[in-house]
């Protein structure tokens, strides 16, 4: 059971071939004998798993039919659980129960969704490749001495090797898209605004985007079905119709204009990758689609402008643990500055207090004009280069990643070479606009991932192109040798 799609389980469910239930203790079983080898579950939630799946089971017995009713999921250990440890992969949070469903959680609760865990993470989502996390790095299942992809890499190794079907993930500069391409996944980064970020603990708020991770564009039209839509305890919520992402998957591409830009294949792109890129953009035009080279002229500034703004709102969402309220408190504090000092001191890892200086740093009232007003700046250049792309092309196609999956350790001692690997991924973000990566073949054995962006709300549009892709390729169909 372990190999179905969601799509397969919830046919499955509704033909009575097997029960939630009991596809609930079989993945759970298998989670306990194979992720101490992948290390991608920071909490198991078996009660509230089986409690869930009997419910599921009963509601098909009065007559209910839903996509996502029965079927097992996980969560990335940011999106608040009420009464299960959030954790945001943080010693900071290592004892803090949430009060309270995410709007995602509850909006999938609903739907009938079963929560088997809470998934590992880079600690406060800021990394990009899992190692970060206080309980440890997550291994690729591709080839367990490399990385998974961050900051969503538990979610990501889980579904990849096959422990659950999907699972929930979220995106601030390619945190969901990258692992995807690691993993060989497909991965979703909505427009911003279309999923609630009530109750997702925040990095960055106006880059931060929940979406699904699966193993196809057909699962990731299913959970995003179940996570989008206006909330009212979101200001960022975009109050827009949410479409039936699954009835637009069979369009045909006949005359869908492809844009490729001409500044994705610079050096830094690994020559490999670039041809597994031309290879997929071939397949796409014996569907019927039209390509072209575009330019996006300002790409070569987004990596600065990301990593200026990013930090900035970091250190401003991080000041609220302080050791105060919730969260990690140091022991025996002699007075309240030494509480805040030790216990942040103690409570957050490397990565974050380097964010964390640095956004403090381009905040001051010395450097905001200098750095976070022009960083800024970059970013609506940034956006209008998208902007004048989508009035010539329906979609954008490139790599997701410069390079494969590192070795773990690979870059601890460079971070800056891991912010790089980001090039592609974090313009998307800065504009706001969606985007999906596909999986698009192998280099050296480990995955690669093709990156889609599209308009925004253009969601169905990128699902509809990946999910005719997958129906004429098989990469998405490969599983990591052991699991």
């Amino acid at each position: 059971m372990h190999q179905l799609t969601l799509a397969e389980i919830a046919r499955g469910l509704a033909d009575k071939k097997f029960s939630s239930e009991e596809l609930t203790k079989a993945l759970l079983a298998r989670i306990t004998q194979l992720d101490p080898q992948l290390n991608s579950f920071i909490s198991l939630t078996e009660d509230l798993a089986l409690q869930q799946a009997k419910a599921a089971d009963a509601r098909r017995a009065n007559g209910e039919n839903g996509a996502l009713l029965g079927a097992p999921i996980a969560h990335k250990d940011l999106f608040c659980t009420q009464g299960i440890r959030t954790s945001c992969g943080s010693k900071m949070l290592d004892n803090f129960k949430a009060p309270y469903d995410a709007t995602v959680v509850a909006k999938l609760a609903a739907a009938g969704a079963v929560t088997l865990g809470k998934t590992n993470m880079d600690e406060f989502a800021m990394g990009s490749a899992n190692e970060s996390s206080y309980y440890g790095a997550v291994k690729n299942p591709w080839n367990l001495e490399h990385v998974p992809g961050g900051s969503s890499g538990g979610s990501a190794a889980a579904v990849a090797a096959r422990l659950l079907p999907a699972a929930t993930a979220t995106d601030t500069g390619g945190s969901i898209r990258q692992p995807a391409a690691f993993t060989n996944l497909t991965g979703l980064k909505p427009t911003y605004g279309r999923v609630s970020r009530w109750g997702m603990i925040a990095y960055a708020s106006s880059l931060d985007q929940g979406g699904p991770l699966a193993r196809t564009a057909e699962d990731c039209a299913i959970l995003l079905q179940g996570m989008a839509g206006f909330d009212a305890n979101d200001s960022t919520s975009i109050d827009e119709p949410v479409p039936d992402y699954s009835a637009s998957l069979n369009g045909s591409l006949q005359g869908l204009r492809i844009g490729v830009p001409k500044e994705y294949f610079s050096a830094g792109l690994d020559s490999r990758i670039a041809d597994l890129v031309m290879a997929s953009v071939e397949e796409l035009k014996k569907l019927g689609a039209v390509v072209k080279e575009i330019s996006l002229p300002n790409i070569q500034h987004a990596i600065p402008a990301y990593y200026v703004i990013a930090p900035a709102e970091a250190s401003s969402n991080l000041s609220r643990f302080d050791g105060v309220r919730f969260g990690y408190r140091c022991e025996n504090p002699k007075n309240l500055i030494d509480l805040y000092k030790r216990s942040r001191g103690e409570g957050f890892g490397p990565e974050v207090q380097r964010r964390i200086m640095v956004g403090a740093y381009a905040l001051s009232a010395g450097y905001y004009d200098a750095y976070y007003l022009k960083a800024q700046k970059i970013r609506r250049l940034v956006k209008n280069d998208f902007m004048a792309a989508f009035t010539e092309v329906d979609i954008i196609l490139g790599p997701t990643t410069p390079n494969p999956a590192w070795k773990l350790g690979a870059k601890n001692s460079d971070p800056v070479s891991a912010y790089l690997e980001d090039v592609y991924t974090i313009t998307a973000n800065l504009a706001g606009l969606p985007g999906l990566s596909m999986p698009a073949g192998f280099v050296d054995g480990l995955p690669v991932g093709v990156q889609l962006l599209a308009p925004y709300f253009q969601e169905g549009r990128l699902l509809n192109v990946a999910h005719q892709y997958q129906q004429n390729t098989d990469w998405h169909t490969r599983t990591p040798t052991g699991f």
